[in-house]
């Protein structure tokens, strides 16, 4: 039954799978299915001009789809990424990494390696030498919530 209502539809069936597939990533954008819809109505545009050519048979058709829907996600996807885009604010939401350079005195001694300094409104846990409080040191790294520290010599 469905193999009979495509031929019916003929080129036009390839038109409908992607507009179907284009309103199904407005409906559940994932940023995907507007590629595969992309390349539905590529083999639709070409189906139009080439449908009673002896070589476009369903087997040219369903490869090309194939092909055409892998291509148009991958390179979609890198522009969608924006891959080599530069920024103004390369450390915007990495706020320890936008910390590294930065001087603080330790708000608690470092004993074993670990203690506490406030950067602006923040206490930060960090690492480093062991070092009394008072101590001026300077943020040489970032891991998730600590950072490292190397005390700064005047």
């Amino acid at each position: 039954m469905v193999i009979e209502l495509w031929n019916s539809l003929g080129a036009w069936s390839w038109w409908i799978v992607g507009i179907v597939l284009l309103v199904l990533e407005l409906l559940v954008p994932g940023v995907f299915l507007i590629w595969i819809g992309a390349a539905a109505v590529v083999v639709g545009a070409l189906s139009l001009a080439l449908w009673d050519s002896a070589f476009w048979g369903w087997h040219v058709q369903l490869l090309l789809f194939a092909v055409l829907s892998v291509l148009f996600a991958v390179v979609g996807r890198r522009i969608y990424n924006g891959k080599g885009s530069r920024t103004d604010e390369p450390t915007l939401n990495r706020r320890g990494e936008s910390l590294i350079g930065r001087t603080a005195t330790l708000s608690e001694p470092i004993l074993e390696g670990r203690g506490r300094i406030k950067l602006d409104d923040t206490m930060w846990s960090v690492m480093g030498p062991d070092l009394p409080v008072g101590s001026r040191v300077r943020v040489i790294a970032s891991s998730g919530r600590d950072l490292t520290v190397e005390p700064v010599i005047r």
